[in-house]
C-alpha cells in the first residue's frame, strides 16, 4: 500500500478519538491490535525496536515509534515510551510481550497523570509470572496440576526426578526475569529422559533461575482466554492447538476455536478471580486421559490472539475500551459469543512444523513424530484460498508482504548456517531478538 493511501487512512481518523500505542508491532498479536483499534477510528501508534517491523506497514498504523531493544535496554525503552506519551498525547499504552511488560510495570508510577498502561496490578502480575506461585494458587483452589518439585541445582534434580518418571519437564520458575532493571533475561522449557541429560539441562539454569521439575503430561493443549476486571469475567474464548512448535509442546502453529468447556472455564475464572486480575490472560491446560492439567497462566497478550479476533471475539477493542472508559455494569454478563471451528495459522511456525515433520527425525525420541502425509497435507493447506493467517490479509496486505520477506530471509540463513541448533532454543515466535545498536529514541513519524 502506498504511503499516500496510508496517509489518507490516518487523516481519516475522527478528531478527539483516543491515541493508543501498541508495542512489539512485528508480532501477529500486535498487528491484530493495530488493525482492530484502527478499524474503530482510533489513532494507533505502532511501536517496535525493529525499523523493519511488519506492523509499521499496516494501513491502520497512523504513526510509528522506534524504541530501544527492551531485553537489553529496558530503562531506555521506558524513557522513550514516557517521552512519546508526554509529547504526543497518548492515552493508553498496550504492551504485548513480557519484555515490554516487566520494565513498564516496574516504572508504572512514571506514567501516572500522563497516560494509562494496560497492565494488571503488581501482585497479580507476580502471581502469574512466578510459576511456583501459580501452582500454589491452583492447589489451593483444587485445580489439577502436574506433579512438581522445585530444584535449584543439578544434584537436587537427580534426587527429585524418581517419583516423576521419564521424561521430565524442566520449567523455569519464571520465563522472564527483570534483573536490577538492567536487562530482561529469557528462559525456556526443556525436557530430559535420562540422568545424564537431566544434569546437562539443569546446568543451563543453575545459578541463574530455579526450576520446576514436572511430570510430562500427554494430551491436547487448550487455551482459555479471558478479559477480566478485578476478577470479574467480561469476555471468554477457547481454542485448541492442532500443531505446535516444538512438536512436543510450545507456540501454536495452527489452532482452532472451540466451544467453551465448562470445567476449564470454571477453573480459569477461579484462578483469575482469586488474584483480582484485570486485563487479558490465557489459562493453558493439557487435556489428556486423566482429565485437564493446568500448564500455566499467560498474563500477557497471547500469540494466537488473531484467531479470537477472526472468530468474532474482538479482545483488542474490548481491552482498550476497558482501560479508557471503564468496565460495563455488574449486571452485564460475560460475552461468550464467537464462532467455533475457525482455524488460523502462524505462517512461519507452520512452515517450520512442516519442515520438521518432512525431515522425520524427532527432537525428543519419546515423542511420536506425525506422518509425512500430514506435512504434505499441511503444505497443500497453505495454498487453499480459504486459509487464514495471523498476519497475511487481503484487507491490509503490506504487513503480510513484510512477513513473507522476513520468513524467506530466515530460512535462507538457516540453510546457510553451519553447526547444530541449540538444544534448548526457544520457539521462533518467542525467541529474543539479537542485540542491536540502541537508539536513543526515534521520534514518531
Amino acid at each position: 500500500m502506498s504511503a499516500d493511501r496510508r496517509g489518507r487512512a490516518a487523516r481519516g481518523r475522527s478528531p478527539g478519538q483516543p491515541a493508543i500505542l501498541v508495542t512489539d508491532a512485528a508480532r501477529g498479536s500486535a498487528i491484530a491490535f493495530i488493525r482492530s483499534l484502527g478499524r474503530r477510528g482510533w489513532r494507533v501508534i505502532a511501536a517496535d525496536s525493529d525499523p523493519r517491523s511488519p506492523g509499521f506497514r499496516s494501513l491502520y498504523a497512523a504513526e510509528r515509534l522506534i524504541y530501544p531493544h527492551p531485553p537489553t535496554a529496558p530503562r531506555e525503552f521506558v524513557s522513550v515510551l514516557w517521552e512519546a506519551a508526554r509529547d504526543r498525547g497518548i492515552d493508553l499504552v498496550i504492551p504485548i510481550t513480557d519484555a515490554a511488560i516487566l520494565p513498564l510495570s516496574a516504572a508504572r508510577h512514571r506514567f501516572e497523570g500522563i497516560c494509562k498502561l494496560a497492565l494488571p496490578e503488581p501482585g497479580a502480575l507476580e502471581a502469574v509470572t512466578n510459576k511456583l506461585e501459580t501452582l500454589a494458587l491452583a492447589e489451593r483452589l483444587q485445580v489439577p496440576v502436574p506433579r512438581t518439585r522445585l530444584v535449584h541445582t543439578a544434584d537436587e534434580a537427580r534426587e527429585q526426578w524418581r517419583d516423576l518418571g521419564w521424561p521430565v519437564v524442566l520449567k523455569p520458575q519464571a520465563s522472564r526475569l527483570y534483573r536490577d532493571q538492567s536487562a530482561v533475561e529469557a528462559f525456556t522449557v526443556c525436557y530430559a529422559q535420562s540422568e545424564r541429560q537431566l544434569r546437562e539441562e539443569m546446568l543451563r539454569f543453575e545459578g541463574r533461575c530455579p526450576v520446576l521439575l514436572q511430570e510430562y503430561c500427554r494430551g491436547i493443549g487448550h487455551g482459555l482466554e479471558l478479559l477480566m476486571y478485578q476478577g470479574r469475567p467480561l469476555a471468554a474464548f477457547q481454542h485448541k492447538r492442532l500443531r505446535e512448535i516444538p512438536i512436543n509442546g510450545g507456540a501454536s502453529a495452527l489452532r482452532e476455536s472451540v466451544p467453551l468447556d465448562p470445567v476449564l472455564s470454571d477453573y480459569g475464572v477461579q484462578l483469575l478471580e482469586a488474584i483480582r486480575w484485570t486485563g487479558l490472560a490465557m489459562v493453558e491446560f493439557k487435556l489428556g486421559v486423566d482429565g485437564p492439567k493446568l500448564m500455566e497462566i499467560n498474563g500477557r497478550v497471547w500469540g494466537s490472539l488473531p484467531l479470537a479476533v477472526r472468530s468474532g471475539m474482538d479482545f483488542p477493542a474490548r481491552l482498550a475500551d476497558l482501560y479508557l472508559n471503564g468496565p460495563p455494569g455488574s449486571e452485564v454478563a460475560a460475552d461468550t459469543a464467537y464462532v467455533s471451528g475457525v482455524r488460523v495459522r502462524n505462517l512461519e511456525l507452520d512452515l517450520i512444523w512442516i519442515a520438521q515433520v518432512l525431515y522425520g527425525k524427532p527432537r525428543y525420541p519419546f515423542l511420536a513424530m506425525p506422518g509425512r502425509h500430514r506435512a504434505a497435507a499441511a503444505l497443500l493447506g497453505l495454498l487453499n484460498p480459504a486459509s487464514r493467517f495471523d498476519i497475511l490479509s487481503l484487507e491490509d496486505p503490506q504487513p503480510g508482504g513484510a512477513e513473507l520477506l522476513q520468513i524467506i530471509t530466515k530460512f535462507h540463513r538457516k540453510l546457510s548456517a553451519r553447526g547444530p541448533a541449540p538444544r534448548c532454543a526457544p520457539p521462533p515466535g518467542d525467541r529474543p531478538r539479537a542485540a542491536r545498536p540502541r537508539p536513543q529514541g526515534v521520534p514518531l513519524q
